[in-house]
């Protein structure tokens, strides 16, 4: 998604950095654990119960809110999903008159994420006659950061709800120097990224080491974490393993060798979407699209001349074997090899489901016809519009593809209308390739510009509107933000859809993670080496 801007000259295109990985996983042989995993299942279910028991026990909403936001952080919560919906619909429906700004932000922010409409009137209480945060809050990093983090959840017109990130922002800042662990870690976590566009399998990996240090520690939900996260990451060994092995027969046949061999980013891309035991088969078939995704980009980016781009194009859109002939030698084997794959797909599918893979394939198809668009304007030094630009790379990005794909493989309870509405690239799936767009061109543009990349959005807007590069970098950050809004309002005007937009979510979370710091960490991605290692290398010790 959003893998690179490149252009079509074969002879000069730059080469990537091999895999850090190499066949690791392959081979790898992970260290044996303390306990079976069969132990730790049985244990998982144990610990289950007695944190059920801990939520009935639970007097108070704050109580019970303090827990879900507990199980959360330590990314538990997908194992008590119904009994977190039941807390968070009846405190919806309750009414709710607390004196501190942390529990009135916390149930803001549960209930918004969950898609469950809450007023930012809830925060006037806090405010003096001039509409100004009251002096005592600026002394209460606690209720500040609560407050921070849940204001970005905002949506469109919601101003004081901008301004409350701004306040707390300030406040943090200020004080961040005194504060003591973990509260410090988490402000200074925040700062740089609020919690709620952070990747829960990246905030558990800190504060699983943090809870031990909070107030309401409780001994059997921090094993429940434990163990739930190393039996999980045993799961995803296996699926890394199985992928691998694919990605090296596919690699070796298809021979597509100037494309980037990043089949253990793709997984942990897939991986962000959805970590649970219950989608291993989305997540293979998610890690396949986007491998696919990655050498069709570099095909067209960094490859394929313009009558190549245009006769692999015609290819695809055709979407049939005897469509081969239409193309060079040297990605016939891999035009057959995208057809035969889509076919696996349809065959892990149940009979019910194959019409699924359609609506990737036609995708797919339309990121084809924009990835000809832009080599067209490239080829011809044609410097489109900024709005004509954003319109064709937007879907360059991979992003719209990524949102159907993401849906292909997932249980039986996608329906054709999520499907539809993902193709369709409305809502949050626009806003997922807009700020996947603007992320990588900001990247890239910090990294500098290749001689044989296409004019990308901050090029553009720079030329149009003839400002300075900083203006021009103000001026997409601020049209980040509104994405982020549009993501967040459609959870509100969608309900029918929540499942599929917390999914498309998730991904446009990501690439907080991919292009952080203005970084393009799929590309150059030895930074990212420590990250997979924790995440599906290395157990969490007991």
């Amino acid at each position: 998604m959003a893998f690179s801007h490149g252009a079509t000259v074969p002879e000069t295109a730059p080469a990537f950095h091999p895999t850090i990985w190499g066949d690791f996983f392959i081979h790898h042989s992970p260290e044996t654990l303390q306990i079976s995993e069969e132990c730790m299942k049985d244990r998982s279910n144990q610990l289950k119960e007695k944190v059920l028991g801990v939520l009935e026990a639970c007097s108070t909403i704050v109580e019970k809110l303090n827990l879900v936001d507990t199980l959360q952080h330590l990314s538990i919560d997908h194992n008590f999903e119904e009994e977190i919906f039941s807390i968070l619909r009846t405190t919806h429906a309750s009414e709710f008159d607390s004196s501190s700004l942390h529990d009135v932000a916390l149930r803001f922010r549960l209930l918004r994420q969950q898609g469950l409409w809450v007023s930012p009137d809830v925060f006037n209480k806090f405010k003096d006659e001039d509409g100004k945060f009251k002096v005592d809050i600026t002394n209460a990093p606690r209720e500040l950061l609560s407050l921070y983090n849940a204001a970005y959840l905002l949506t469109h017109g919601e101003t004081e709800l901008e301004e409350s990130i701004l306040f707390a922002r300030q406040c943090l800042e200020s004080m961040k120097g005194d504060l003591e662990s973990p509260l410090a870690e988490q402000v200074k976590r925040a700062l740089h990224l609020p919690l709620t566009r952070t990747l829960k399998r990246i905030e558990v990996l800190h504060y699983m080491s943090e809870y031990k240090d909070e107030p309401m520690h409780d001994s059997s939900i921090l094993e429940l974490a434990k163990l739930d996260f190393n039996h999980l990451q045993c799961l995803h060994l296996k699926e890394l393993k199985d992928l691998s092995r694919w990605w090296e027969d596919m690699y070796r046949e298809v021979g597509i060798t100037y494309s980037r061999d990043r089949v253990v980013e793709c997984y942990l891309w897939s991986h962000m979407a959805y970590y649970e035991q219950e989608y291993t088969r989305a997540r293979m078939i998610f890690a396949k699209i986007i491998a696919i995704m990655a050498m069709i980009d570099d095909t067209y980016d960094v490859h394929a001349t313009l009558l190549e781009c245009k006769q692999l194009n015609e290819a695809i859109q055709r979407w049939e074997e005897s469509a081969v002939s239409l193309l060079p030698e040297y990605l016939q084997k891999f035009y057959l090899k995208m057809i035969c794959t889509f076919k696996e797909f349809e065959d892990e599918l149940k009979p019910d489901e194959k019409y699924r893979v359609s609506y990737s394939t036609k995708a797919f198809q339309i990121l084809s016809s924009n990835h000809l668009q832009e080599a067209e304007w490239f080829h011809k030094n044609h410097k489109p519009r900024f709005n004509d630009q954003v319109k064709v790379s937007s879907i360059c990005s991979g992003a719209p593809w990524a949102c159907v794909g993401l849906l292909v493989g997932m249980d039986d309870t996608v329906t054709k209308e999520e499907l539809e509405w993902a193709l369709g690239c409305t809502d949050a799936v626009r806003a997922c390739a807009v700020v996947t767009r603007f992320m990588n061109d900001l990247a890239a543009f910090k990294q500098g510009k290749n001689k044989y990349d296409v004019h990308s959005s901050v090029e553009s807007y720079i030329s149009e509107y003839g400002v300075a590069s900083d203006v021009a970098f103000a001026k997409i950050g601020s049209m980040i933000e509104d994405a982020w809004k549009t993501t967040n309002q459609a959870r509100f005007e969608r309900p029918e859809l929540l499942p599929a937009i917390q999914r498309v979510t998730n991904i446009t979370i990501s690439m907080m993670f991919w292009y952080d710091d203005h970084k393009d960490a799929f590309t150059y991605s030895n930074c990212l080496e420590g990250t997979i290692r924790r995440l599906f290398v290395d157990h969490i010790p007991f």
